[in-house]
């Protein structure tokens, strides 16, 4: 089935404005070349890189956990970067270069920037080139695809990530100045595996109660979930190792409530895509 690309902005508003639950909105996808304008540790753990380029005032992100993927070379150091396709859409070629997926922290269509969040860890590919990454490096990126849109009309919202799904909550976070006048509470529950993890910054909202989970000994948020009094139109983010999502799915499916959960990561997997 070929999906409506055609006027995302003014789609994701309208459900936002007057929608219910969750929709799916196609984005006109696209490949773009870039380079690393910023490099700010974050906390300790996050490193976060500025790209720029003019193509990327074309961009299209309306939703916090929209992402794009960072596309890489083949092996010999040769690249085989997707190219546009009938329907807005890209062509993948063979062989499929390396990519790894991340969530668009900011997008300043003014400026031709967006900011990524990197999860800094021992090993991997996209790890590894953030770490090793100067300003004027070079980058591809490829979408973001579409919005999982989620409508502002709720009286609750439920944000259950790990680490990997800060960069949503705080956009999210951030760009929810309508919140005030909906009316609506949030909870926001993030399991995190090292003190200095706690630091990431996030924005300061009225209404908003926000528990970081000791993962020391398995994830925390089902536990903290079941502990939760929330109204019955309540709707929940869940983000981050597919296997601690587990819980909030069965959370959510036991209450019926409106959901988005993504797996962004999973245990002794690369590149994962839920």
């Amino acid at each position: 089935m070929t999906m409506d690309r055609d006027r995302p902005a003014e789609r994701v508003a309208e459900h936002h404005a007057r929608g219910r639950g969750l929709t799916r909105i196609g984005y006109p996808i696209e490949v773009r070349p870039a380079t690393v304008s910023g490099i700010d540790w974050v906390t300790p753990r996050m490193l976060r890189l500025t790209l720029t380029g003019d193509e990327i005032a074309g961009l299209h992100s309306y939703v916090a956990d929209d992402h794009v993927k960072l596309v890489f070379p083949l092996a010999d150091g040769t690249r085989n970067d997707p190219v546009p396709a009938e329907g807005q859409m890209l062509e993948w070629r063979r062989p499929h270069p390396p990519t790894r997926t991340y969530t668009i922290r900011r997008f300043d269509r003014a400026a031709r920037e967006i900011d990524l969040d990197f999860v800094v860890h021992d090993a991997g590919l996209a790890s590894d080139w953030a770490r090793a990454a100067t300003v004027g490096a070079e980058a591809v990126i490829a979408g973001p695809p579409g919005a999982k849109a989620f409508a502002h009309t709720h009286r609750h919202y439920v944000l259950a990530v790990d680490t990997t799904g800060l960069p949503a909550v705080a956009r999210w976070l951030e760009e929810a100045d309508w919140l005030a006048d909906a009316g609506a509470g949030v909870d926001v529950l993030i399991d995190h595996d090292d003190a200095e993890e706690t630091t990431y910054p996030l924005p300061e909202r009225d209404g908003v109660r926000l528990r970081w989970l000791d993962r020391a000994r398995g994830s925390r948020l089902g536990e903290e979930l079941r502990a939760l009094d929330v109204p019955e139109d309540t709707f929940v983010l869940g983000a981050g190792e597919a296997e601690d999502l587990k819980q909030v799915r069965a959370w959510v499916s036991e209450h019926g409530y409106a959901a988005s959960i993504t797996g962004y990561w999973k245990r002794g997997v690369a590149g994962l895509d839920d």
